[in-house]
């Protein structure tokens, strides 16, 4: 690959990405801009920015990468990241708008009536926070080292500044008009290679391998494994429900209405982007069979264009892919740190809009730190771990505090805390202990089958037992949340 194809593409998403940026500093001039965007932000607007910072490194690259590695097992990762809206459709995108909430940890004081419950909310948000951010890094160094010959620090390094940099300045009002450019970006960035690529076949391209190898029987839905399958569905359908970054953006809506609206247009965006990242794993199966075996599978979205269109053309195709992928890996990381931000800022620093500056810069270094100090897994597979310890912590809380009126802080925070435990033990301590007991290995890598439901079970349990402490105003704050705002009115 031509070094000089990869820096092009690199600097003029990041010069396009400040520019735009630029812009939205010139029209956030008050801290609810910063947090919020003043809650103006219309539905397609947002379903753009949505999708922006949704597609992260795990979409663009490493879902291609995980169907090239397992064939068929690797579909239900789009299937579950696109389903996921449909639940926050149905069950958290109008009533979390109408919370009036700045922040998720802002929800759960307001709802339970507890400054503890707030805390530990915060510490979750922050520790997610972080995890998704590190694949981002670490998708960023392996874009730069393959497209520009430099070490990957520097990837790491550069989207972690410019993330810093923009989401410094301008906030979320900033950040609104940076990833909805982004969102389309990445979609134009994937269609048109898949295009060109499928003519390209089409007009008989030879293949690797014969189609029985490349896609044999054995990997077909039969031979999937119902409790990783499950397991998985679990944590990505529930995951969503409690992304920080996600969360906050319903809460730029300027109504309840709105927020269903722009989570609808979302399912649209991404069953369609969903698409393109599947068709790039299909086929670098057939014509790129030896970058499962060198450890280069999440780098097939780079590689295959200039293997299948030699040239001039084939560059062209390769930059673009290049500039989606760096885009994937500023719109998210851009969406995570303007979440943490929010929320180390309003507990630690005031909430002033120089209290999010410094949050901001902080949110972006502390797990640049982590990317530089460990090794790279799949980008898909340590994204679906985020999903989750997100779905066993902060999703049964989302859920109960929502649609049941008996939760309590006590409750809350013994959930909250149960989760994390079992989760963070299963992803962080589970190849020690699958050494020590081979046979739960399955269990330590997919958990959320049964952290999910030991976390809800453990809150309602705690909660039952709690029943004298139900906050007082739970009525009012749970018809608040469940009546549209035009019959308030």
């Amino acid at each position: 690959m031509n070094p000089a194809i990869g820096y092009v593409a690199i600097a003029a998403v990041a010069i396009a990405s400040a520019l735009i940026g630029f812009y939205g500093l010139r029209v956030s001039r008050t801290t609810s801009d910063f947090y919020v965007a003043s809650r103006t932000v219309r539905p397609w607007w947002n379903a753009s920015a949505i999708g922006g910072e949704y597609l992260s490194a795990a979409s663009f690259l490493g879902i291609a990468g995980l169907i090239l590695l397992t064939g068929s097992d690797a579909l239900w990762f789009p299937i579950g990241y696109t389903a996921g809206y449909l639940m926050l459709l149905l069950f958290v995108a109008a009533p979390l708008r109408r919370s009036g909430a700045y922040t998720i940890p802002d929800f759960t004081e307001a709802r339970l009536e507890s400054p503890w419950a707030r805390r530990v909310t915060s510490i979750l948000v922050i520790v997610i926070g972080w995890f998704y951010i590190v694949p981002q890094l670490q998708g960023a160094a392996l874009t730069v080292r393959i497209a520009t010959g430099l070490p990957s620090w520097v990837g790491s390094v550069a989207v972690a500044v410019i993330v810093a940099g923009v989401v410094a300045a301008g906030g979320m009002r900033s950040i609104t008009f940076v990833q909805a450019f982004q969102f389309w970006l990445k979609l134009t960035a994937l269609a048109v290679p898949v295009f060109a690529l499928l003519f390209v076949v089409a007009s008989g391209a030879p293949a690797a391998l014969p189609p029985v190898e490349a896609f044999p029987p054995s990997a077909g839905p039969g031979d999937h494994d119902v409790y990783r399958t499950v397991s998985l569905m679990v944590a990505l359908l529930l995951g969503a429900l409690g992304l920080p970054h996600v969360l906050v953006r319903f809460y730029t809506n300027p109504d309840g209405d709105a927020a269903r609206r722009t989570t609808l247009i979302v399912l649209g965006l991404l069953s369609v982007f969903y698409l393109f990242p599947t068709a790039f794993g299909l086929l670098g199966r057939a014509f790129a069979p030896d970058l499962a075996t060198t450890g280069e599978a999440d780098a097939l979205v780079l590689l295959l264009p200039g293997r299948l269109v030699p040239g001039l053309w084939g560059d062209l195709l390769t930059a673009l892919v290049i500039g989606g992928a760096f885009a994937a890996f500023l719109s998210t990381s851009s969406g995570l740190v303007v979440s943490l931000a929010g929320v180390i800022s309003q507990d630690l620093l005031g909430g002033s809009v120089r209290g999010f500056r410094i949050a901001a810069v902080a949110s972006a270094m502390v797990p640049l730190l982590v990317a530089l100090a460990t090794e790279p897994a799949g980008l898909a597979g340590s994204v679906g771990l985020v999903f989750a310890f997100t779905a066993s912590t902060l999703c049964p809380v989302l859920l109960l505090g929502i649609w049941w009126r008996g939760l309590t802080a006590r409750g809350a925070i013994a959930g909250m805390i149960t989760g994390a435990v079992l989760s963070g033990a299963a992803i962080l301590g589970g190849a020690a202990i699958s050494a020590a007991v081979p046979g739960v290995r399955p269990l330590l890598e997919q958990p959320a089958a049964w952290t999910v439901p030991i976390a809800v079970l453990v809150t309602v349990f705690v909660s039952r037992a709690d029943r004298g402490r139900v906050p007082r105003g739970v009525d009012a704050f749970l018809s608040r949340l469940h009546v549209p705002e035009h019959e308030t009115r």
